[in-house]
């Protein structure tokens, strides 16, 4: 039996690439239940009804880390198929204003160098991401 593609959940994700005025990179591991779980990633959250991507990923990083960020330019846009649903990330790069980061809807945070990235597992369509941020 032929999987149809259209009837895979698509995700449209908005993801901050957050730096702190030390240069360094905020993460963040996913709860340990539902999908990807444990998994680290760069916050963001799915796109609710009519609001702009650079409106997305300032409300769900106040909403799941309680700190405020300027959205800043579009990096990079990736398009990803995972076994159960699809998704398109919408990544911009991101500054840390206000507040400590906050483990509200996730497992814990941490602020790494773009070469620490490495010791940590991120979902597939993350790598992407990471291999941008090594050659900027």
């Amino acid at each position: 039996m032929s999987s149809n593609l259209s009837s895979v959940p698509h995700k449209l994700i908005g993801v901050g690439v957050i730096r702190n005025n030390l240069g360094k990179i905020l993460i963040d591991r996913r709860l340990p239940k539902g999908e990807m779980a444990g998994f680290w990633e760069f916050p963001g959250g799915k796109i609710e009804g009519a609001e702009t991507v650079e409106e997305c990923i300032r409300r769900e990083i106040q909403e799941e880390l309680a700190i405020a960020v300027n959205v800043g330019d579009r990096i990079m846009e990736i398009e990803h198929d995972y076994s159960k649903f699809k998704v398109t990330l919408f990544v911009h790069d991101c500054q840390h204003l206000a507040g400590e980061p906050q483990a509200i809807e996730c497992q814990e945070t941490r602020w790494v160098n773009i070469e620490e990235l490495d010791q940590f597992n991120f979902p597939e369509a993350n790598y992407q991401i990471i291999e941008l941020l090594k050659t900027r």
